[in-house]
C-alpha cells in the first residue's frame, strides 16, 4: 500500500451503509475517490476535514491490489464559512464544485485546483461581485475544457483592432465588426485578462463593473 498527503476540496459524498462515505477529492495533481470508514459516526476524528467549502490536507492508502483509496486522517486548513451565509453565494458555490466534478470526470487538468480554490476564496470575503466570480469561473474552466474565446480575429479572419467596435455572435462563437456593436477595446483587454490573471486581482482593475454587462452574455454563451 501507498500513503499519498495532499491539499484537497471536497467535490461530492456519497453516503455508504450506516456510517461509512465516498468522498470524491479534487487534489493540486487530480482527482481522487477514497472511502471514508464511520466518518458518519459522532466521534469521527476524519469528519472535521471532509467538510463542503474548505480545503484540508489528506493522507488516503492506496492499494496497488484493488486501485482504491481509503481515507486515513483528514485536517481542516480553511473552511469558507461566509460562503453559507449569503444564499447567492452558496448557490454559485454549489455550482461550481457541481461544474468543476463534471470536468475532472472527462479530463485531467491540474489547473482545475486552483479555479475551484480560488472562487472559493473569493466568494467567502465581503467585497465579493458575483457576476465577477461566476464570469471569471466560466471563462478558465471552458478555456480547460478546451471551449476558447477568440479574442485575436474577427469572423472575418482579420485582427481585433482597438477603434472597432464589434457584436458577439453565440452561434459562430466569434466577434463581428459592427458600427453599433457593445464590445470595444477595453472590453477585449478585460476578456484577455480574466483568462490570465487571479480572480482577486481581476476585481482591482478599475471600472470593471462596467464592462461586466456587456461580457456576461460572451462568457454565458460557451
Amino acid at each position: 500500500m501507498d500513503d499519498v498527503k495532499t491539499r484537497a476540496i471536497v467535490l461530492r459524498r456519497t453516503n455508504l451503509g450506516e456510517a461509512d462515505r465516498l468522498i470524491d477529492f479534487l487534489t493540486p495533481s487530480g482527482r481522487i475517490s477514497a472511502l471514508a470508514k464511520a466518518v458518519r459516526k459522532e466521534k469521527s476524528r476524519l469528519a472535521g476535514g471532509v467538510e463542503l467549502f474548505s480545503i484540508s490536507e489528506i493522507q488516503v492508502h492506496h492499494s496497488v491490489k484493488t486501485g482504491r483509496y481509503t481515507l486515513t486522517s483528514a485536517k481542516m486548513q480553511k473552511f469558507y464559512r461566509h460562503i453559507l451565509e449569503n444564499l447567492n453565494k452558496l448557490e454559485l458555490a454549489s455550482n461550481a464544485l457541481k461544474a468543476i466534478e463534471r470536468a475532472s470526470r472527462d479530463t485531467e487538468s491540474e489547473a482545475y485546483f486552483s479555479i475551484l480554490s480560488q472562487i472559493l476564496a473569493y466568494l467567502d470575503s465581503a467585497e465579493a461581485n458575483l457576476e465577477l466570480a461566476h464570469t471569471w469561473f466560466t471563462l478558465n474552466l471552458e478555456h480547460e475544457k478546451g471551449n476558447e474565446l477568440n479574442l485575436m480575429f474577427d469572423n472575418t479572419g482579420a485582427k481585433l483592432v482597438g477603434d472597432q467596435t464589434y457584436t458577439w455572435d453565440p452561434m459562430e462563437m466569434v466577434l463581428h465588426p459592427s458600427p453599433n456593436g457593445q464590445i470595444a477595446a477595453n472590453h477585449i483587454k478585460f476578456l484577455r485578462l480574466l483568462h490570465v490573471l487571479p480572480l482577486k486581482d481581476c476585481a482591482k482593475i478599475k471600472g470593471y463593473q462596467d464592462l461586466l454587462p456587456d461580457i456576461i452574455p460572451v462568457a454565458r454563451s460557451l
